[in-house]
């Protein structure tokens, strides 16, 4: 299998990569992002003969066609089983009706930061490091967090002599428990960065250090958010395990999904384009509702960033979105490349009638304030004995609006432990969550943290004087990571 740049075609792009090259790039050289040149498609046969298996065989047979030669079978099996290995239940994700309902949560939280990002970065932080080891070479991740990403980024590569992890999130704008699941990790690879400013202002700093291309040459950068293909892959597992769960491929099911940066929601899209029987999506959003806006209007257009009880999806620039435009323009790379340029620049993207008729049919979209999501964490312990995290809360609540068809299973992707936003669970239902005993003491941790403002330069000076001060060959003469173009 192959891999093009959504930006495919523009200037600067490079030719098509195989599975390592593109895991160890990251972010495409002409700033877009990676994706199959065509989805690998799973008969109905296919499909079935997945039911009853165990989580990680579904996932191996899964990712199978995306890995291509990078791994031998037996050396990919070992990933996936020392991934999953972390998790609190061999389920790993587990789905749980709500009552006769219809709905159902799929459980995402129960690896060991508990949240759903664990999924994909606890096979992808192994993936890196056996390859970065076969090589001979050490790579340095840059990321960005809205709260989430960076305390699975980091339990994922924490003391691994292959990698270190710059980790960059808002200040003041995730919760304490966030925070601290980054901050209280003092491995000598993990260096955490508080910057002044919103979430996307750290995604716009991390995809700059990558934009800069002497910059990322010089420190072999590599990136661990969603914008990494390797992310994806692993996240389409868990749809199909889920459909499986209720009966596919012979009775298709809904998702909804809260999502601040698409990338979630785009792992479901791809499980569609590859065979699974999804009859449609909900994109479930806070008060940061730029991508109801656009499945409402055909244009994205930014707005300031509002703080809200769920800080992952305090976002205005969901990067993950391009991969889906880039199929509403036909697969043409050089028109969107062009139409992201205009959209940098004026703050408003459209797309043509045709294209916002295509999205309407598959997806639907909702949002969400913090009286709403208050309502709705009340509401699911009331009905279920349930409690949930206010994102999930949003996801529950927007789901119940676009129930498309009663005799379809939907599907909510459960995103968080409740006790990484117990404030907010508390205010809601009077009940504080009580993290599990492994992290019992994780407000009495030490933390470390460098506050920085929102400056490139100020970031890649902090990140060459770390790297020479950590090994002084990194920065002139240590092995880098090559990657075709």
């Amino acid at each position: 299998m192959r891999y093009i740049s959504t930006r495919h075609g523009s200037q600067g792009s490079p030719a098509p990569l195989n599975f390592e090259e593109v895991m160890l790039a990251g972010l495409a050289r002409d700033g877009g992002l990676y994706l199959p040149e065509s989805w690998p498609h799973f008969s109905k046969a296919e499909i079935a003969a997945l039911q009853g298996k165990p989580y990680v065989e579904v996932a191996f047979q899964v990712m199978r066609p995306f890995v291509g030669t990078a791994f031998d079978e037996p050396t990919f099996r070992r990933l996936i089983a020392e991934a999953y290995a972390s998790f609190e239940t061999p389920d790993v994700a587990p789905l749980k009706a709500l009552g006769d309902s219809g709905l159902h949560l799929l459980e995402l939280f129960h690896g060991p930061t508990l949240a759903f990002k664990d999924v994909a970065l606890q096979l992808l932080g192994r993936m890196l490091d056996h390859t970065l080891v076969q090589r001979g070479q050490h790579a340095t991740i840059v990321g960005a967090t809205s709260g989430d990403t960076g305390s699975a980024a980091i339990e994922a590569v924490r003391d691994r002599k292959t990698i270190d992890i710059f980790m960059l999130h808002p200040h003041g704008r995730v919760s304490e428990v966030q925070r601290r699941q980054m901050t209280t990790v003092l491995a000598p690879n993990v260096h955490n960065i508080a910057v002044q400013g919103t979430f996307d202002d750290c995604q716009d700093l991390a995809k700059a250090c990558f934009n800069d291309l002497a910059f990322r040459d010089r420190h072999a950068l590599t990136a661990v958010n969603s914008i990494n293909f390797a992310r994806v892959m692993a996240q389409i597992v868990y749809y199909f395990w889920a459909a499986l769960k209720l009966g596919a491929p012979d009775r298709p099911v809904a998702f909804t999904v809260p999502t601040g940066n698409f990338g979630n929601v785009y792992a479901g899209y791809a499980a569609r384009q590859m065979g699974l029987p999804i009859s449609h999506f909900v994109v479930a959003a806070n008060a940061n509702d730029i991508l109801p806006r656009f499945f409402e209007r055909g244009a994205m257009t930014m707005t300031g960033v509002t703080p809200t009880l769920s800080p992952s999806m305090d976002i205005q620039i969901s990067s993950n979105f391009e991969r889906l435009l880039f199929d509403l323009y036909s697969r043409d790379g050089k028109a969107l490349a062009e139409a992201m340029t205009v959209f940098r620049a004026t703050g408003t993207l459209k797309v043509g009638a045709n294209a916002l008729g295509g999205v309407r049919a598959l997806f639907d979209s909702g949002r969400l304030d913090d009286e709403g999501t208050l309502v709705a964490i009340a509401d699911c312990r009331k009905r279920f004995g349930e409690i949930i995290d206010p994102h999930t809360a949003i996801g529950y609540a927007i789901a119940q609006q676009h129930r498309r068809d009663a005799a379809v299973p939907m599907i909510v992707l459960a995103t968080a432990h409740p006790a990484k936003f117990p404030d907010a669970v508390e205010k809601a239902i009077g009940l504080r969550p009580v993290l599990p005993p492994r992290l019992a003491d994780l407000y009495e941790r030490t933390e470390r943290v460098e506050g920085l403002p929102n400056d490139i330069a100020a970031l890649e000076s902090l990140i060459d004087d770390r790297m020479a001060a950590h090994d002084g060959s990194r920065v002139a003469g240590r092995p880098q990571v090559k990657v075709s173009t």
